[in-house]
C-alpha cells in the first residue's frame, strides 16, 4: 500500500543517486535552505523524527511550525516539548501482544459492519509483521529430543491461536506472520526485516526513501535502534491505531547523549557493558527521553553489542537507545545478507541527510553522560530489577546481603530432595537459561558460552544435577554458527540442548522444574535462584519456585550452571572439580577475546543469514498444515477458551460521549513503588484455584491444558481474572498478604477480580493508588485492558512509566499524578477511602484538578492531582472511550 505524503512537503523533496538507483527523499538541508531553521546540530535520532515531519507536512496534522520547533529545540539547549503527530513506517508484533491486536481488528470489523460500514475498511495501512515467538515453553530440556518435543507441545497447546492468526494473515492486507520455531521478533527484525533506510511508492507511484522506523507491541522493539532504526515499544492499543493510519501523538523528546570512550578489557562482554549502562541511566533518569550513543568508543563497538544496549532501553527507562548510522552499520547489513543496493542507499542517504556518524559528529544534546569502556568488569544484575548492578567480584557478598535485607532469610538452611543424593539451600541455582533476543543476537557472547562449555566438558565437568538448563536462541542463524563452530555438541554435553527458538525463560515460559525440587523449596521456604541471559528479572516472572533472578551474559550462565549456586565468588572460588578431582576456576575455562573473535569471523557468515531467512514466512510442515478460512470476518468459536469477541465495542453508538467526573469511587488496590506491568498484567502460569483457573475448570479444561496467561490473551474472560493477580504483588490494603487480593464491598478479603465484579454490579467506580514508576516494564496492553475491564476509572500514582500511561489513556482509563509532595504514604491511605475527582468534564492536557478523599472516619482531605492526559488528541480518545473507538467512529463516518 503506497505511503501518502503531505502536499506541503514538496519544497524539501530532492533526488539522490546511490549505486545504480535514483530515488526521491526529503532533505533536511533543503529545509534549512527554505528558511525553516538550522537543523545541522540535531542528534541523528531527532533528525529521523524531523524527516517524518517534512514528509508528512500537510498544513493540518503537520505544519511548518512543527518543523521549526526542531530548530527551536536546538536553540533551547535540547528542550522544546511541542506536541507532534508522528507516523512510523511499520509495526512489529509478537504473538502474545499480537493475538489481542488481531482480535481487536476482527472485532472492529464486526462493529464497523454494525455501524453500516464495510469490513474491508479495517485493514493495516502500514506494513505489519507478527512473529510467533512467545508461545514455546521448556517442558523438555537437557536431551536431544527437547526441541522437537517442545515444538510438538507448543502446537498442541496453541492450535486455536495459530488458526486465528493464519486467518488474519489471509483476511487482512499488509499483514504477514512469521511462523513458530523461526526466532524472536526483535532478532528477526534486526537480522532480516529492518532495512535502516526504507523505500516505498508514494500516492503518485514515485519511489521514496526515508528512515526505517517502527513501533512494536513489545517494549524491546528498541533493539533495532542498534542498527540506526528508530523504534520503540507501544501498547497493543496504540499499535493498532498506528496500523490503521492514526498518527502517534508525542512530544518532541529530550535527547540524552551517552558518550562511550576507551575499549573493553580482556574477559569482559557486551552484557557486562549494558548492565553498567542500565545502572547509570536509571540513576540519571531518562523516562520518556531518547538516549543517543556517541563517542570514539563506538569505533570499537560491534553492532551486536550496540543492539544489546539498545534492547535494554526499557530497563533504563528511555523511549529508545539510538546508535547513528556509521561504517559498522554498513558492515552489519552486509554480513547479515542485505541487498547490496540497499546498503549503498543507506550510506548515501545518511550522508546526504546529515545522519552519518563520523569523527566530526558533535550534535547538541539535552544532557550527557560518559563511560570509559575500559572500566567495565564482569557483572550480573539482580535479584529482581535489571538496574541492580552487581560486579562479579561482589556477587557473593551482595547475595548474602540480599538474603538478610530483602528476603529476610538465613543462609545455610539445607533441605534434602526426595530420591536424590543432594540437598538444597537458599542460593542454589535451579534454572540456568541462555535465552532472550538481548544476548542470543550477539554472536560474541554466544560463541563465548560455547567455548566455556567446550573447556568445561573437556575437563569432565557438568551442570549440577539440580539445575534446569536450556538454550533458546533468537534465530536459527545462531544454531547455524554454533554447529559450524562445532560448539553445539559441547553445549549439549553439559545440558544446554536446544529447547526452541523463542523467548522462553525471559518471559516466564521456563516450564516446570522437577517436582521434588519444587517441594523441597516450598517445604524449606528457600530462596532458589535463576540465572538467565535475558532482560527482565522482576518478581514472580521467571518461575513460581524462584524468588531471586539474576541477569548475566551467556558465558556466565554456563558458569553458574556448573557452580550450581549464587552463594559463590566466581572471581576467586572454585566453580567445581575436573574428572581428577582438581579444583577448576572460572579463569581456567574462560575464552580469550581472540578465541571468540576468530570463531565469530569464521562461522558468522552472510551465507548463513541468507539461507536461514530465505523462506522465513513459509514455516515448517506443521504451520503449513494449519487450516483456516478466507472469510472477511471471523467466525468466533463459542467454545474457544483462547479467542473470544471482546466487549469493547458492544452497544457503541455513532457519536462519542463526554468525560465524566469521578464521584464516590472505591479503592481496588493501594500499591507500592515500581509496580511493573508484570505485576498488573496476567503473565506466566496459573493454578486452578485462581479465578482464571476456575473459569477453565468450569469449561472442562484440565489443568495440564491451562497453558499460560500470555497464550490466552485473546480471551478477555481469562485476562480480566488474571489482572493484578501476580503471585508477588502486595496490596497495601491488606497486612503482609502477597498475591491478587483485596477487600470486597463487605470488607472481607477476596480476589481482586471478585471484588471488582461486586463493585461493578453495584455500579461503583473504582480507583487504584500507586507509587513511583507505576507501570514500568514490558509494553503489556492487557495491563491497561484488564484495568479498564475491572471497572477502574482512574489510576493515581507518584509517576508513570511512558508506555503504560499511554495504554491507560488508550483504554479510557485516566492516569493522575500526585502533586505538592502528596503520596499514598503521606496521606495515610489504607484503601478504606472514597475518592471523587472533579474538573474532568472540561479537562485540558496536563491540567491540575481537585480531588476529594473521604477517609474511613469521615474526615475529608482535599488534594490536587495532575491529569496525565498529555495531549489534545488524548482528550478525544478519553471522550470516545478509547483510541480504537475513536478510529472506528471516524471510519464509520468516512464510509
Amino acid at each position: 500500500m503506497p505511503i501518502t505524503v503531505g502536499h506541503d512537503s514538496a519544497k524539501t523533496r530532492k533526488t539522490l543517486t546511490a549505486g545504480s538507483q535514483s530515488i526521491d527523499y526529503y532533505s533536511i538541508p533543503a529545509a534549512t535552505e527554505a528558511g525553516l531553521g538550522d537543523f545541522s546540530k540535531l542528534p541523528a535520532a531527532l533528525k529521523v523524527v524531523l524527516e517524518n515531519m517534512l514528509r508528512f507536512e500537510d498544513g493540518k496534522t503537520v505544519n511548518t511550525d512543527d518543523i521549526k520547533a526542531f530548530a527551536e529545540w536546538g536553540a533551547n539547549g535540547g528542550k522544546n516539548p511541542r506536541e507532534i503527530a508522528y507516523r512510523p513506517a511499520r509495526v512489529l508484533l509478537q504473538d502474545f501482544t499480537g493475538v489481542p491486536a488481531v482480535v481487536d481488528l476482527a472485532a472492529m470489523r464486526d462493529a464497523l459492519v454494525s455501524l453500516g460500514g464495510d469490513a474491508e475498511q479495517i485493514n493495516p495501512l502500514n506494513p505489519v509483521d507478527l512473529v510467533i515467538d512467545h508461545s514455546v515453553m521448556i517442558d523438555e530440556f537437557g536431551n536431544p529430543r527437547a526441541f522437537q518435543m517442545n515444538v510438538d507441545r507448543e502446537y498442541e497447546r496453541n492450535m486455536e491461536r495459530y488458526t486465528f492468526l493464519k486467518w488474519g494473515q489471509n483476511a487482512f492486507n499488509n499483514f504477514r506472520v512469521v511462523p513458530p520455531g523461526t526466532g524472536i521478533c526483535h532478532q528477526v527484525n534486526l537480522e532480516y526485516l529492518s532495512q535502516t533506510v526504507w523505500t516505498d511508492k508514494d500516492q503518485n507511484g514515485v519511489e521514496v526513501a526515508y528512515p526505517d522506523t517502527l513501533v512494536g507491541t513489545d517494549s524491546h522493539t528498541t533493539m533495532v535502534n542498534g542498527a540506526a532504526v528508530l523504534g520503540w515499544g507501544v501498547g497493543g492499543i496504540e499499535a493498532e491505531a498506528a496500523m490503521l493510519g492514526q498518527p502517534i501523538s508525542m512530544l518532541i523528546p529530550e535527547v540524552i547523549g551517552f558518550e562511550l570512550t576507551g575499549s573493553m578489557l580482556e574477559g569482559t562482554t557486551g552484557t557486562d557493558l549494558v548492565l553498567k549502562v542500565v545502572e547509570m541511566l536509571r540513576a540519571k533518569g531518562v523516562v520518556s527521553k531518547f538516549v543517543e550513543f556517541y563517542g570514539e568508543g563506538l569505533n570499537r563497538l560491534p553492532l551486536a553489542d550496540r543492539a544489546t544496549i539498545a534492547n535494554m532501553a526499557p530497563e533504563y527507562g528511555a523511549t529508545c537507545g539510538f546508535f547513528p548510522i556509521d561504517s559498522e552499520t554498513l558492515r552489519y547489513l552486509e554480513n547479515t545478507g542485505r541487498d547490496k543496493d540497499r546498503i549503498a542507499l543507506v550510506e548515501t542517504y545518511a550522508k546526504e541527510n546529515g545522519m552519518w556518524r563520523d569523527d566530526d559528529y558533535a550534535p547538541i544534546y539535552t544532557d550527557t553522560l560518559h563511560l570509559d569502556m575500559g572500566t567495565i568488569v564482569p557483572a550480573i544484575s539482580g535479584p529482581k530489577r535489571p538496574q541492580d548492578y552487581v560486579a562479579l567480584s561482589d556477587g557473593q557478598t551482595a547475595f548474602r546481603r540480599e538474603m538478610e535485607e530483602t528476603f529476610k532469610r538465613p543462609m545455610g538452611k539445607e533441605v534434602a530432595v526426595d530420591g536424590e543424593d543432594y540437598t538444597l539451600e537458599s542460593g542454589k541455582v535451579v534454572i540456568a537459561s541462555i535465552t532472550s533476543c538481548t544476548n542470543t543476537s550477539n554472536p560474541y557472547v554466544m560463541i563465548g558460552a560455547g567455548l566455556v562449555a567446550r573447556k568445561a566438558a573437556a575437563l569432565g565437568m557438568n551442570r549440577k544435577p539440580w539445575v534446569k538448563t536450556s538454550l533458546a536462541p533468537g534465530s536459527q542463524v545462531v544454531s547455524a554458527y554454533l554447529e559450524a563452530a562445532e560448539l553445539q555438541d559441547d553445549l549439549d554435553a553439559i545440558g544446554f540442548n536446544l529447547v526452541g527458538y523463542g523467548c522462553t525463560t525471559c518471559i516466564g515460559n521456563s516450564g516446570p522444574i522437577q517436582p521434588e525440587l519444587s517441594k523441597a523449596i516450598a517445604d524449606g521456604d528457600l530462596v532458589a535462584t535463576s540465572v538467565l541471559s535475558g532482560n527482565r528479572n522482576f518478581e514472580g516472572r521467571i518461575s513460581p519456585d524462584v524468588r531471586a533472578n539474576y541477569l548475566a551474559s551467556p558465558p556466565l550462565v554456563v558458569a553458574y550452571a556448573l557452580a550450581g549456586t549464587l552463594d559463590i565468588d566466581l572471581s576467586k572460588d572454585a566453580i567445581g572439580q575436573d574428572k581428577d578431582g582438581n579444583d577448576v576456576f572460572l579463569k581456567d575455562i574462560w575464552p580469550t577475546t581472540q578465541e571468540v573473535a576468530e570463531l565469530v569471523e569464521a562461522t558468522v557468515t552472510r551465507e548463513a543469514f541468507q539461507t536461514k531467512y530465505a523462506d522465513v514466512f513459509n514455516g515448517d510442515e506443521k504451520w503449513q498444515g494449519v487450516e483456516t478460512t478466507n472469510a472477511l470476518t471471523y467466525d468466533w468459536p463459542p467454545t474457544s477458551t483462547y479467542v473470544q469477541n471482546p466487549p469493547y465495542f458492544q452497544g457503541m453508538g455513532a457519536e462519542p460521549g463526554t468525560i465524566s467526573n469521578i464521584d464516590g469511587a472505591k479503592v481496588l488496590a493501594v500499591l507500592g513503588d515500581m509496580i511493573t506491568t508484570d505485576h498488573i498484567s496476567p503473565a506466566g502460569s496459573f493454578q486452578q484455584s485462581t479465578p482464571a483457573g476456575q473459569y477453565l475448570i468450569e469449561r472442562q479444561v484440565a489443568p495440564r491444558e491451562f497453558n499460560s496467561y500470555g497464550s490466552r490473551r485473546g480471551n478477555h474472560e481469562i485476562m480480566m481474572r488474571g489482572t493484578f493477580a501476580n503471585i508477588r504483588i502486595k496490596n497495601e490494603m491488606l497486612d503482609g498478604v502477597e498475591g491478587g487480593y483485596t477487600k470486597g464491598p463487605d470488607g472481607a478479603q477476596t480476589s481482586i477480580y471478585d471484588a471488582a465484579m461486586a463493585h461493578q454490579e453495584a455500579g461503583t467506580p473504582l480507583v487504584i493508588f500507586g507509587g513511583e514508576q507505576y507501570g514500568a516494564g514490558s509494553s503489556r496492553d492487557w495491563a491497561a485492558k484488564g484495568t479498564a475491564l475491572l471497572g477502574v476509572k482512574a489510576v493515581i500514582s507518584e509517576s508513570f512509566e511512558r508506555i503504560h500511561r499511554s495504554n491507560l489513556v488508550g483504554m479510557g482509563v485516566i492516569p493522575f499524578e500526585f502533586t505538592g509532595g502528596d503520596s499514598r504514604k503521606s496521606l495515610g491511605l489504607t484503601g478504606e477511602e472514597t475518592v471523587s475527582i472533579s474538573g474532568l468534564d472540561t479537562i485540558k492536557p496536563l491540567e491540575v484538578v481537585p480531588c476529594t478523599i473521604t477517609m474511613a472516619d469521615g474526615s475529608v482531605k482535599n488534594i490536587q492531582l495532575k491529569c496525565r492526559i498529555d495531549t489534545a488528541i488524548e482528550v478525544e480518545y478519553i471522550e470516545h472511550g478509547g483510541v480504537l473507538h475513536y478510529v472506528l467512529r471516524n471510519l464509520a463516518k468516512a464510509a
